[in-house]
């Protein structure tokens, strides 16, 4: 969508996980509305789908989270830098599932996930953070879940990681605020993407009727809501959860 009287032009944005989904969504329309993007994904084949439809008005580049090294974000972060002088805008919007009941979860599958959801934004942040204060201006949106307010069976892993992101952006929204710098997070419901394509029609049937909208999300509804965020319009918010979720959670 693009946004009347809006521009980002001269802005640049790292998100992470561009190349499908909520991912392609947001990085896309940052894209529309003049930002030059950078997108990151786990394989070479994402990367060039994500070169292929950002075109000019972006780049894409392989980021595997799931690799503990801390170099592996710090080198990728002093390249973006080197090369483009800016990062203006963080969205971490990359995650990984691994679902299982706590009582059969097995240490590697509870720390993978929360190495790519928590950690990983962690350390991202540690980095662009760095240069968003020598500028005083910054915009970061992370990806949370609705899991991580209300719960799940046999996504313990996932629901702490997306908990834990609400407890880490607000702590590091107070300490960046007075830098021009806003920290928030968006806590999607259920959306239309491949994590919730595989649904058996009695599962999906069962979550309607929970959601008072009746519908699942699309992916352009969190890219629309990631815009506003990173906007001048919204300087003023920093430390807040968007809840977009059709009603099934309001807190």
């Amino acid at each position: 969508m693009l946004f009347k009287n809006f521009t980002l032009k001269n802005k640049i944005a790292l998100v992470t996980g561009a190349n499908k989904g909520i991912g392609y969504n947001i990085a896309n329309t940052l894209a529309t509305n003049g930002a030059y993007v950078i997108g990151t994904s786990t394989t070479i084949t994402g990367v060039k789908k994500i070169n292929n439809y950002l075109g000019l008005n972006g780049k894409g580049l392989i980021l595997d989270l799931k690799n503990k090294s801390p170099y592996i974000i710090s080198n990728l972060i002093r390249y973006i830098i080197k090369k483009f002088k800016n990062i203006d805008i963080l969205i971490n919007n990359a995650g990984i599932l691994f679902d299982k009941l706590v009582i059969k979860m097995e240490d590697y599958q509870w720390d993978n996930v929360l190495q790519v959801n928590l950690t990983s934004v962690f350390r991202i942040c540690k980095e662009v953070i760095y240069y968003m204060i020598k500028k005083s201006f910054g915009r970061i949106v992370t990806i949370g879940s609705v899991i991580g307010n209300i719960g799940n069976i046999g996504q313990a892993n996932y629901a702490a990681s997306k908990s834990g992101i609400i407890g880490f952006s607000r702590s590091l929204a107070k300490e960046v605020a007075s830098k021009n710098i806003t920290v928030n997070v968006i806590s999607p419901g259920y959306i239309k993407t491949d994590m919730t394509s595989n649904l058996r029609k009695k599962d999906y049937n069962n979550i309607i009727a929970q959601i008072p909208s009746k519908r699942f999300g699309d992916p352009q509804e969190i890219a629309d809501a990631v815009i506003f965020l990173v906007s001048e319009k919204s300087s003023y918010i920093t430390g807040e959860v968007l809840n977009i979720n059709g009603g099934l959670y309001m807190g």
